[in-house]
C-alpha cells in the first residue's frame, strides 16, 4: 500500500468495529462503580479509581505503543497488545482486592490503544478527499464501543454480576485478535531508526508543530469535562428521585449515540467551516449544557438532554482537532496522533479525578463545578492562544 492511494471500504468497516471492541474495555467499568463498591466493599472514592487508573494505562499506552506504528509492523503490535488484554479483563474479572482491580485496569487501560494505531493508518492511506469521512467512520466505531460497552455492561452485570462482563470482554478481544490476524496488511514502516530516537522525535515533531499542542490541550480540558458526567453518573442514578442500578445508567448510554451520529457525518464540513469553529460550537455547547444539568439533573429528560449534548459538543472538538493535529506532519501521522491522544486521555484523566473528588464533598454540584471548570479552561486557553 502506499500513501493517500486508498482503503477498501471493507477494510476500514472491520476496523472501526475492532476499534470499537478495544475502547470499550475502558468504559465497561462506569454503570458498574456502584456494584464494584458493594461487591467489594470499597468506597466511592476508591471504585472512582478504577476508571482513572484505566485512563491512566491508556495515556500512557498511547505514549509508549502507538509511535510504534511509525516503526513497527502495526499488525505484530496490535496482535501483542490485544494477547495481553486478554489476561488483564480475566485478572479483573477474578480480582479479590482493590489492589488487584486497579492493577488489571491500569493494564487494560495500556493495551486498549489500537483505535489510535487504526486512525493514523487510515489517515495516511485513504485518498485525501476521503480521509477526514474515513477518519471519521473509525471514530463513529471508536463512539459506537463506548456506547455499547456502556449499556452492554450495565445489562450483564444487572442480570450476571460485574465480574462476567469482563469474561465475555476477554473472548471478544480474542475474536478480533483472529479477524486482525488474517485481515490486516503489511505495511512498511515510515520511520527508519530506534525507537529512542523515535520517542525523541516526538518532542522535535512538537516544537515544530506548536499547533500540535493548542489542538491537543484544549481537546484534552474537553474531554476531561465530558467524562465528569460519567464518573459520578452511577452514583446520581442511585440517589433520589431514581433509585436505578447499572441497567438503567447502561440504558442512557444509549442516548450518546448523538455523538457517534455527529462524528461520522461532521468530518466532510470541517474544511468549509474551518477547525476553530467547529471547536468554539462544540466547547460553548458543552458549557451550555452543564448549566442546565446544574438546575434539571432531578428529571431523566434533564439528564438524557445532557447526555446527548455533551456527545454532540464533544465530537465537534475531538474530530476538528484531532484530524487537523495528525494533517501538520502525514508521515508522522502515528506520532502526530500520541501527541493528540496522551494530552487527550491525561485531561480525560484529570476531569474523573476532579469530578470524583469533588464528588465525594459536594454532591452533583461538585460534579457540574467539575465539568464547567473544565470547559471553561479550554475556551480561555483557546482565546489565549489565538489572541497571542
Amino acid at each position: 500500500m502506499k500513501p493517500n492511494e486508498g482503503i477498501a471500504s471493507w477494510l476500514v468497516t472491520l476496523l472501526a468495529i475492532m476499534a470499537g471492541v478495544s475502547v470499550a474495555n475502558l468504559y465497561y467499568c462506569q454503570p458498574l462503580l456502584n456494584m464494584i463498591r458493594e461487591d467489594m466493599l470499597l468506597t466511592e472514592f476508591q471504585v472512582n479509581l478504577m476508571p482513572v487508573c484505566t485512563q491512566v494505562g491508556y495515556a500512557l499506552g498511547l505514549l509508549f505503543i502507538i509511535p510504534m506504528g511509525d516503526l513497527y509492523n502495526r499488525r505484530s503490535t496490535i496482535l501483542v497488545l490485544f494477547s495481553l488484554l486478554i489476561f488483564s479483563l480475566l485478572g479483573i474479572a477474578t480480582a479479590g482486592n482493590a489492589m488487584m482491580l486497579l492493577a488489571g485496569s491500569f493494564i487494560t487501560g495500556f493495551c486498549s490503544v489500537a483505535p489510535q494505531v487504526f486512525m493514523p493508518f487510515v489517515s495516511l492511506f485513504a485518498r485525501p478527499e476521503e480521509k477526514e469521512r474515513k477518519v471519521g467512520f473509525i471514530l463513529s466505531g471508536l463512539l459506537s464501543g463506548i456506547l455499547g460497552s456502556r449499556i452492554i455492561s450495565g445489562y450483564v452485570g444487572h442480570l450476571y454480576g460485574w465480574r462476567t462482563m469482563y469474561v465475555i470482554a476477554a473472548i471478544l478481544i480474542f475474536i478480533s485478535a483472529i479477524i486482525l490476524l488474517k485481515t490486516f496488511p503489511y505495511v512498511e514502516p515510515t520511520f527508519k531508526g530506534k525507537f529512542r530516537t523515535l520517542m525523541t522525535s516526538i518532542i522535535s515533531l512538537a516544537r515544530q508543530h506548536p499547533k500540535a499542542l493548542t489542538y491537543s490541550i484544549r481537546a484534552g480540558l474537553t474531554f476531561g469535562s465530558f467524562l465528569s458526567l460519567w464518573a459520578c453518573l452511577a452514583f446520581r442514578m442511585k440517589e433520589a428521585p431514581f433509585f436505578q442500578g447499572s441497567d438503567v445508567v447502561g440504558l442512557l448510554s444509549f442516548f450518546g449515540i448523538a455523538g457517534a451520529l455527529t462524528a461520522s457525518n461532521v468530518g466532510k464540513y470541517i474544511p468549509r467551516f474551518g477547525i476553530e469553529r467547529f471547536n468554539y460550537f462544540g466547547a460553548l455547547l458543552m458549557l451550555g449544557t452543564w448549566v442546565m444539568l446544574t438546575f434539571v439533573h432531578n428529571t431523566y429528560i434533564g439528564i438524557i438532554a445532557g447526555i446527548i449534548l455533551l456527545d454532540i459538543g464533544m465530537q465537534c472538538v475531538q474530530l476538528s482537532n484531532q484530524s487537523a493535529t495528525m494533517k501538520l506532519s502525514p508521515t508522522a501521522a502515528s506520532r502526530m496522533n500520541t501527541i493528540f491522544m496522551v494530552t487527550y486521555f491525561v485531561g480525560g484523566s484529570l476531569g474523573t479525578f476532579l469530578a470524583g473528588t469533588l464528588w465525594s464533598k459536594y454532591g452533583w454540584m461538585g460534579t457540574t463545578s467539575s465539568g464547567m471548570l473544565l470547559i471553561g479552561l479550554a475556551i480561555v486557553f483557546s482565546l489565549l492562544v489565538r489572541n497571542k
